[in-house]
């Protein structure tokens, strides 16, 4: 398994999409600070970064443009599975946010008790690797039922 500092991670073999999760996932679990299964599955952890495939280092990208009407995306037999570990683990952050997003400060008893603490700082993590995801882009096609039809207002010489 081949990973870059940048937070993708890459199967450098040709298995299949689901292998190539199971390998991404304990990496996954490090940067959650997620060590057991208590709360965050293998099946869990492995949903969140089946959502974020990306162009993999030779360029092909997990879809291709099919060749069937209407046009649709096929999958590329070329892909070798690439995902954003950055973006998963800004998903599990925010998650892990929500739990304590209702805790509030207290003092009882002389002590002073910062639960809101755990929140931000869960915040921040999403923040940091939300910061590191890879960039997105979108790729725009022209309709092929609009191409030769005049613009709109626009008169043919027959009129």
């Amino acid at each position: 398994m081949t990973e870059s500092g940048s937070g993708t991670g890459t199967i450098a073999t040709s298995g299949s999409v689901t292998a190539a999760i199971a390998l991404l996932i304990p990496r996954l679990r490090r940067m959650t600070a997620e060590p057991t299964t208590t709360t965050y599955t293998d099946v869990a952890l492995a949903a969140f970064i089946a959502l974020y495939p990306v162009e993999d280092a030779r360029g092909e990208y997990p879809t291709i443009d099919g060749y069937t009407y209407p046009p649709s995306l096929i999958e590329n037999p070329d892909w070798i599975p690439t995902y954003d570990l950055n973006a998963a683990a800004a998903d599990v952050w925010s998650e892990k946010a929500a739990t304590p997003a209702a805790d509030f400060d207290f003092n009882a008893d002389g002590g002073n008790y910062s639960r809101s603490q755990v929140y931000q700082q869960a915040m921040a993590q999403s923040r940091y690797y939300r910061s590191r995801r890879g960039m997105k882009t979108i790729t725009q096609r022209p309709d092929p039922l609009m191409q030769g039809y005049e613009e709109i207002g626009e008169h043919s010489d027959n009129d």
